[in-house]
Order: structure tokens, then sequence, then C-alpha cells
């Protein structure tokens, strides 16, 4: 009895401990600097609206709903070793539920993003039942299925009149409610930014408590996780569904600020944006999801505007050459993403301090 009791106790303690909870450099603990860095953030969040025009204002919103998407993305991959590809049919699901509610029934766009994430966190349990028997390209695989499948699925004549077909839905804008103090662009950008903070620090917890440990315990080593007590089938389907809902929810307010949806906004190519996102902003980081929010929204756009500058009659396929070398130095520069890049720069920044 003593024997099984100080066995449960152990395998309660082998889930491994967050290390960035009592971590330090050169005395300083991190936490002090993470404050400072989101003190700055927030400031220039809130600040950076009012000094822009409208266009930009709608950039930075949508490199935010990326950002949510990547997050999502993060937690299955980064924190939790499952390697999906299909992560854009999440997002193109969570927008048609919102662009359904909002075109057919005239709700108001407030009221579909909680049901979107609901769809989704439902459809990415039930997806990560059957990919439970699957790891790692065998995942991909199945995941590049679910991406393939998803567009082709919403253009089904069966249930154009709901989804528009390949026409796609048309959505109103949402008006802002303070017309004197804020445009629509601006009033769009702080919901926004509203839940994206509401989704990063539920994400922060997460994996901070000991269902996140579970699930890195599983991405580290599932056998000896399941040794120490770890319902690896359960906490791997959760943790699909979970990351579904994130990119669910930020499929929806992808739909509420373009203010339209279409199958073929959902390819494989979006899946594929996403994992860059997530590479570029560093693997289970989740403030690293920002930056790969806004990476993979602007360079592209970059991109476009130095192969312009060429003058040449094919500067599409140029610009893609031109991100495809920004990618290379990028990667090269930030072998662990902006978030490892930072996290050498505070260390760098503690021990001279």
């Amino acid at each position: 009895m003593v024997a099984d009791v100080n066995t449960r106790s152990a395998g309660r303690r082998a889930i491994p401990e967050n290390p960035a909870n009592n971590l330090a450099i050169a005395g300083i603990r991190l936490p002090v600097w993470n404050k400072i860095l989101i003190a700055a953030m927030m400031l220039v969040a809130v600040v950076m609206p009012f000094m822009v025009e409208d266009f930009t204002v709608f950039q930075m919103t949508y490199a935010l709903v990326f950002a949510m998407a990547i997050l999502g993305l993060n937690l299955l991959t980064g924190f939790n070793g499952q390697f999906s590809l299909g992560h854009s049919a999440f997002f193109g699901i969570g927008a048609y539920t919102t662009a359904m509610m909002m075109a057919h029934w005239d709700v108001a766009f407030y009221w579909t993003v909680i049901p979107a994430g609901v769809v989704c966190l439902i459809a990415g349990f039930l997806f990560g039942l059957p990919a439970l028997r699957l790891e790692g390209l065998y995942l991909a695989l199945a995941t590049f299925a679910l991406a393939t499948a998803t567009p082709q699925i919403l253009k089904y004549h069966a249930w154009e009149d709901l989804t528009g077909g390949v026409q796609g839905l048309d959505l109103d804008k949402p008006e802002s409610p303070f017309p004197d103090s804020l445009s629509d662009d601006q009033y769009l950008y702080f919901v926004v930014l509203l839940v994206a903070i509401i989704l990063f620090i539920c994400a922060w917890n997460l994996v901070r408590g000991r269902t996140g440990r579970a699930m890195i315990a599983i991405r580290d080593n599932p056998i000896a996780a399941q040794t120490m007590g770890v319902n690896n089938a359960v906490y791997k389907s959760l943790t699909f569904g979970v990351s579904a809902l994130y990119t669910g929810i930020a499929g929806s307010m992808s739909a509420i600020i373009i203010q339209f949806v279409a199958p073929d906004s959902f390819t494989f190519l979006l899946a594929v944006t996403f994992l860059v996102g997530l590479v570029v902003g560093g693997v289970a980081s989740i403030p690293g999801a920002i930056f790969g929010g806004f990476f993979v929204l602007l360079i592209p756009n970059i991109s476009e505007a130095v192969a312009d500058m060429t003058g040449r009659t094919d500067a599409k396929g140029l610009s893609w050459a031109v991100y495809g070398v920004f990618l290379i130095i990028t990667v090269y520069v930030m072998p662990a993403g902006a978030a490892g890049l930072l996290r050498v720069l505070v260390g760098k920044l503690a021990r001279r301090g």
C-alpha cells in the first residue's frame, strides 16, 4: 500500500515543471523583464491605431488574427508535439460559422465568435480521435488531406444556399458605436485586440498548469508520460480541440474584418502560412506568435514591393523568390525564432546589468 502511494506521488512529481517559472539570469528573474516587455507592447498596441491611417490599422488587426491562429497551432505542435498541416480547415470552419450566422440569421458579429470557437473545438476533438493512431509524417499527411478537402466541401452544391458555394458570402462591416472617437477600423482593431489578449492569457495559464505540463510530457516522451499516469489519448484529443478552437476564433474574426468568405481563401497555402509563422515566431513560445503573425502578413507585402521596384513583367513570381530570401535570412539569423532571439538579448542585457 505504501509503495503504491509512493509510486503515485512520484508519478505526479515526474511531470516536468515549467522552468520559466523559476528561471533567473544573472540574478534577475525573467518575469521582471516579461512585465516590462508586456507593458511596452500594450502601450504600443493601444497608442499605435491613433497614429497611423486606417489601412495600416487594418493590417495590424489582421496580423493579430494571424497571431491567434498561430498560437492555436503552437499549442498543438510546440507544446504537445502533434504536427498539423490542416489548420486552414479550422480557420475556414470558424470563418464560415460566423459568416452564415451573420448573413442568414442577422446575428450580431460579437455573438458569433464563441459559437465559431465551439464548433471548431468539437471538429478538432473529433478529428483528433482517429488521429491518435498517427504520429509524425503520417499525422501531417492526414491533416494535409483535411486542408485540401475542406475548400471542396465548402463548394459542394448540396449546401450552396448556406455557404454561398464558389461565390462565397458577403457580410456587412460592423460600425463603430463611437464614431466621433473611433473609426470603424479602429473599433474592430480594439475588439480583436481584446479577444487576442483573452486568448493569450488563457494559453499562458494553460501551459503553466498541470494540463500544460502533461502536454509537454507527452511531447517529450509519450511512453514515459503514459507510465507516469498521463492519459495520452485524452490530452492529445483535447489539445487538438483547443488548438482548433483558437484557430476557429481567429477565422471568425477574419470573416468579420474582411466582410467576405470564399472556399478558395482557406487553401493549403494558408496552413503553410501558419506553419511559417510558428517557426519564425518560435516553437513552444506564446509571445512568439505575435511576431509570427506580423511576419506572415507584412513580409509578403514587402516582398511584392521589392519585386515591383525591379520593373520586371514577372514581378509576381519574383516576389515569391524575394519572400524565400527573407525567410532564409530570418531562419539563419533566428534559428530558435524571434522568441529565442529575444531570450538571448535579454540574457545579455541581464549579464551586463
